[in-house]
């Protein structure tokens, strides 16, 4: 049949993310207030480089600029085969947004204490995507009480699985 591609399941397998870099240490330096999935505006290369999974998201940040979202600082190595068309390894990449979301993250950046920063890097259905958070730097004492949390919850949550199980302490 001309119409079918013979492909079987490609809607499902399309639908999912394929994550190429995730910036861990952002959660644990920010307080993360609001998440937005943005598209990516780049060079051949860069995602080739990407779909070989290479990417460092650690120094990265969104700038608003003349009204559209920029990232910059982030490493996307270049690609290995490439040739005079490879592109610069840290250049600036604009962002797509749509106008509302820029103008809401412009706001909220105009405040004291915010700031913008890339969480993950992925593709989906073959476009690549970068998740972006709008986020507030945390004190020294506020990442000591997040990981107290954390440690109080795993304890939690060993003294009810040993309870369930019938162990004693």
């Amino acid at each position: 049949m001309a119409g079918k591609s013979g492909k079987t399941g490609a809607k499902d397998a399309g639908e999912q993310r394929k994550l190429v870099a995730s910036n861990k240490k952002a959660r644990h330096d920010y307080h993360v207030e609001d998440v937005f999935e943005a598209g990516l505006v780049l060079q051949g290369t860069e995602v080739k480089s990407l779909r070989l999974g290479r990417a460092n998201l650690t120094d990265g940040f969104v700038d608003i600029d003349g009204g559209e979202a920029w990232l910059h600082g982030v490493h996307i190595p270049e690609y290995a085969q490439g040739t005079w068309t490879n592109h610069a390894a840290r250049r600036k990449r604009k962002l797509l947004l749509h106008r509302a979301e820029i103008e809401k993250i412009e706001r909220k950046v105009s405040e004291k204490g915010h700031t913008v920063i890339p969480l993950s890097l992925y593709f989906v259905k073959g476009r690549a995507k970068v998740e972006i958070g709008l986020a507030k730097g945390k004190k020294s004492w506020d990442k000591r009480q997040s990981i107290a949390a954390r440690e109080f919850d795993r304890e939690k949550q060993q003294e009810l699985g040993r309870r369930l199980k019938g162990l004693s302490d």
